[in-house]
């Protein structure tokens, strides 16, 4: 038996990819990509037939996986290709070809990632003040400071590699992973505050080589003014020669860095040599003795001395750890690789010093021990032949290191080049800060989330240099450099870079526990604990080494917060706290599916059939007093037509969520497609909300044409309000005297495809605040109260807040006291209940007959004939003589409610009164029609008709 044959004549080899020339050629493109810029099996239409044998309706074969279909950037030269869509692969229509933009500069990646990170951990407080601090702490207490920093910046390593490798990230560093990660309300405060912190540290780094070299001058009696002023001359000067090269562009800055690097290697050699060498006089004399065990021992144990004589203290302006320079470029590995190494360095120098190095020492040769004063020589340099007593006691000790901050130019074998290491190390620390904070700086500003600061985000040249921003960091950095002290300068930005931590260790963690399908980090050492650890030491840390500085960081943070969620960005980068808010919102769902309904709980939940909501905004603005704050409101949008992409784009603009935020209505937006408006509203009914989270209310406009549309249309609109009921929704009309449409399409209810302009926002009645009027509830049958609720709901609001609410029933009038009485069970409020003992006279009906007579079926026509019955089933809605005399009192009824309406509630603010239930098949739909528009016809007051689903949703029991 033979196979089926299922394409006579096509070969699907026909089809395959042809290769780029690019490869034909043996020439790959960058990255392996193709020089094409589509698919070939759809980037155009002749493509296809070019291979010979495709026909029409077989270019269906998708696209491979490429990486362009993923990417957001473009690279330059080549055009970028684009995954086909649904619609290109479903639709029967001849494909065109894509044209992408081309709009994208390769970057230079910096290949340094290890080296820029160490350099910017050696800084200033490795040569200059890790002997003071040892001094100070002792080696144990010095070594639990360095491994409890680096304990710190590890984890917020971790937290960072995993942050970096969960996707691209661009520039702007710690600001760029922290907003990118938990939005931009935190991502814009801190990302202020270490811009700001970096432009300290420029400062911080800068006075360090300014002490060295004004050292370096006393030594050789050389002063310009004085040591402070000194200082700040030759840091303005050092600084400014830094922006030269910073603004010269990166790959000046790159190979100065690496310089810097080697220097500092060739540095630490010399140290490692020089505490070897057995020490010469002149060495003993400033306290150096090689490595001596009881040296070792005595300077284990801390010694206090000075203003900042605490552990916390020396912490405070020790920093040491320095900052993680640019953890959104450097990978994961550079960066923890640094951290390891730079830490080891740390550990080894406080060790090796207060091995070699006495605390105290004069640097007088003649302050050897003699005879007479060896009884009462207080120092371990006594065991070696000095006495360094009279200065110990009289605090004038100038060298050791508690006092000497060149201590390791001293130990080292050749002096100078521990002078080039400081200078390396500080020069190198303050250019890489004076690069990052511009670039943070940058960022924020293109990001727009504060005002005033945009001028400073402008870039220059093909690598776009914030040369603005260089210049506020410079200033910033200039006037720390006037403090001139770099004790004061250190404890101001330690509280800077730990807040910064913990945001990044905070970010990781939230991250996590979102369980986002979009957290994916290639990274995959870490641990969301961990961070949280992170995140907490770093907070409590803050507050151990200055509480009211970590109170002020903290402020401005907060400060900056309530700005951002006060205005609101409109920016959307995809933050765990945006998937932290779906899962709160999932789970409350899915919650509230263990909570039974109790009509205590009830609120009215409405499905709007707006159309597109800016077509409607009388519409909007009404249910959106029901519902603002207190329960669900949708609104729903049926696009008639066949489905298509256009069709589909047109219902799910985000032009239509745009208009409602910027009208500040709380409501969800739902468009579908439909061939008809009946069947799509019918979608909308039963496929509208989540679990619990549905409507239970329908909310449309009356349809005032009904009598000059197509009966059918007529029809298919009473069709809906039958189909709602049957779904046991309430269902609500509401009819102005202006009309509820707004645009210049169709006026049928649903059917219009308005254009939508954010910024066009039609004022409407219901947006205004109401004077002292009246809303006139017409509470004549019971539909379970939603009559009076929703009347209720309103006055709650403070534009509604001056109506007073009359209430008016039909009956006698020992009808009052009754309804009066439920009334205050309900506890509503109402107090002014007004009897219609006239309800029920006979009203003039000449009008209403006239509006029924184009839908009235001939007499003659006998509906028991084969010629009649078929009639009446092709064209439902007209009325016959039997239909009239079934319905006779309820026709008469709204035709006399109408006239009641003119005179009792001529001036009210808003009529809501009980819909007219017309009985299926026993009720033309034109008949029913017909009643709901004579009710409601000629009145000035907005009128809402209402209709409950008979169930309660009032209750005066307390459970």
């Amino acid at each position: 038996m033979e196979s089926p044959v299922f394409s006579d004549g096509v070969h699907l080899a026909a089809y395959r990819p042809s290769l780029p020339l690019s490869v034909t050629n043996k020439k790959e493109t960058p990255g392996g990509f193709e020089e094409s810029g589509c698919y070939q099996c759809y980037g155009d239409g002749s493509s296809i037939a070019s291979h010979g044998s495709a026909q029409p309706g077989y270019e269906t074969l998708d696209a491979p996986p490429h990486y362009d279909f993923y990417a957001n950037t473009e690279v330059w030269g080549r055009r970028r290709r684009f995954r086909p869509s649904l619609y290109e692969l479903h639709a029967n229509f001849e494909v065109k070809n894509l044209l992408p933009l081309i709009n994208a500069v390769s970057k230079l990646l910096n290949d340094f990632f290890q080296i820029r990170c160490m350099l910017n951990i050696w800084g200033v407080i490795l040569f200059l003040r890790l002997p003071w601090i040892t001094a100070q702490a002792g080696i144990g207490l010095t070594w639990v400071i360095i491994l409890l920093s680096s304990c710190i910046t590890g984890i917020t390593g971790l937290s960072t590699s995993a942050i970096a490798t969960n996707g691209k990230v661009k520039g702007g560093g710690t600001y760029f992973l922290i907003s990118r990660s938990l939005g931009p309300e935190l991502g814009g405060s801190i990302g202020l505050i270490f811009a700001f912190a970096n432009a300290v540290a420029v400062a911080m780094h800068t006075v360090g080589f300014a002490e060295t070299v004004v050292d370096l001058m006393q030594e050789h009696e050389a002063v310009i003014v004085d040591r402070t002023n000194d200082i700040r001359i030759i840091g303005i000067i050092t600084v400014t020669c830094l922006l030269g090269i910073s603004m010269a562009g990166m790959s000046w800055e790159s190979k100065t860095q690496v310089l810097f690097f080697l220097v500092i290697l060739v540095s630490f050699a010399s140290y490692i040599v020089g505490t070897i060498i057995p020490a010469s006089p002149e060495k003993q004399a400033k306290g150096f003795f090689s490595y001596r065990a009881d040296i070792f021992a005595t300077n284990f144990v801390p010694k206090w001395q000075g203003p900042d004589g605490s552990f916390f203290g020396i912490l405070a302006g020790a920093n040491i750890s320095g900052d993680l320079k640019n953890p959104a470029v450097a990978i994961p590995k550079g960066t923890l690789m640094a951290i390891f190494w730079t830490t080891i360095s740390y550990l080894i120098i406080s060790s090796t010093i207060a091995s070699c190095v006495v605390r105290e020492a004069s640097g007088l040769l003649n302050d050897t021990l003699s005879l007479t004063s060896s009884n009462d020589c207080v120092s371990v340099a006594c065991d070696y032949g000095w006495d360094f007593t009279q200065c110990i006691n009289n605090k004038t000790c100038t060298y050791g290191i508690s006092n000497y901050y060149q201590s390791m130019s001293m130990v080292s074998a050749f002096a100078p080049l521990i002078t080039a290491g400081i200078f390396g190390a500080t020069l190198s620390s303050a250019l890489a800060c004076l690069v990052s904070a511009p670039k943070v700086f940058q960022c924020l500003c293109k990001d727009k989330l504060y005002p005033l600061i945009g001028f400073f985000g402008k870039g220059y040249g093909k690598n776009d240099e914030p040369l603005r921003s260089y210049l506020l960091t410079y200033i910033i950095a200039a006037c720390f450099i006037i403090i001139a002290e770099l004790n004061t300068i250190a404890p101001i930005i330690s509280n800077f870079f730990l807040c910064s931590y913990s945001l990044i260790n905070f970010s990781c963690f939230h991250a996590s526990i979102t369980n986002s399908p979009g957290w994916r980090p290639s990274f995959r050492f870490y641990s969301k604990w961990l961070s949280l650890l992170g995140t907490i030491c770093c907070v409590v840390i803050m507050f151990m080494l200055n509480w009211w500085a970590a109170l002020i960081a903290f402020g401005i943070v907060f400060l900056l917060l309530g700005y951002t969620l006060y205005k609101k960005p409109a920016v959307n980068w995809g933050s765990s706290v945006q998937a932290s808010s779906y899962n709160i919102a999932l789970n409350q769902c899915v919650g509230l599916n263990h909570v039974e309904d109790h009509v205590k709980n009830y609120r009215p939940q409405c499905l709007v059939l707006s159309g597109p909501p800016s077509s409607r905004p009388a519409l909007v603005d009404l249910v959106s007093c029901f519902t603002k704050g207190l329960s669900l409101m949708m609104c729903g949008n049926v696009i008639t037509a066949d489905p298509s992409s256009s069709a589909v784009d047109n219902t799910s603009s985000d032009g239509h969520i745009t208009w409602l935020n910027q009208r500040k209505v709380k409501s969800f937006y739902r468009g579908v497609v439909a061939t008809e408006l009946r069947s799509g509203v019918n979608m909308l009914l039963q496929g509208a909300g989540l679990g619990r989270m549905r409507p239970n209310v329908l909310l449309m406009g009356f349809k005032k044409d009904w009598r000059s549309d197509t009966a059918q249309a007529a029809h298919n609109y009473i069709g809906i309000l039958h189909d709602a009921f049957d779904l046991q929704y309430s269902v609500c009309v509401l009819r102005i005297k202006e009309g509820l449409d707004v645009s210049n399409a169709s006026h049928s209810h649903g059917e219009t495809t308005v254009s939508i302009d954010g910024r066009s926002q039609p004022s409407s009645v219901f947006q205004k605040k109401q004077v002292k009027k009246t809303i006139d509830v017409y509470w004549l049958s019971d539909d379970g109260g939603l009559t009076l609720l929703l009347p209720y709901l309103l006055t709650r609001r403070k534009r509604w807040a001056a109506c007073k609410v009359r209430v008016f029933v039909g009956g006698d009038s020992d009808k009052k006291e009754e309804v009066l009485a439920l009334i205050k069970k309900f506890r509503l409020g109402f107090h002014d209940v007004e009897v219609l003992p006239d309800i029920y006279q006979n009203p003039h009906v000449h009008q209403f007959e006239n509006m029924l007579a184009r839908f009235r079926l001939d007499k003659n026509l006998k509906l028991g004939s084969d010629a009649g019955t078929p009639g009446l089933q092709e064209e439902p809605w007209m009325i016959t003589d039997q239909d009239v005399e079934k319905n006779k009192a309820k026709s008469l009824r709204q035709i006399r409610l109408n006239e009641v309406l003119q005179d009792y509630s001529r001036e009210a603010a808003l009529i809501v009164i009980i819909m007219p239930v017309g009985r299926r098949g026993a009720c033309p739909s034109t008949l029913y029609l017909a009643w709901l528009d004579f009710l409601s016809r000629d009145l000035r007051p907005p009128v809402l008709m209402v209709r409950g689903n008979q169930e309660n949703v009032l209750t005066f029991y307390c459970q």
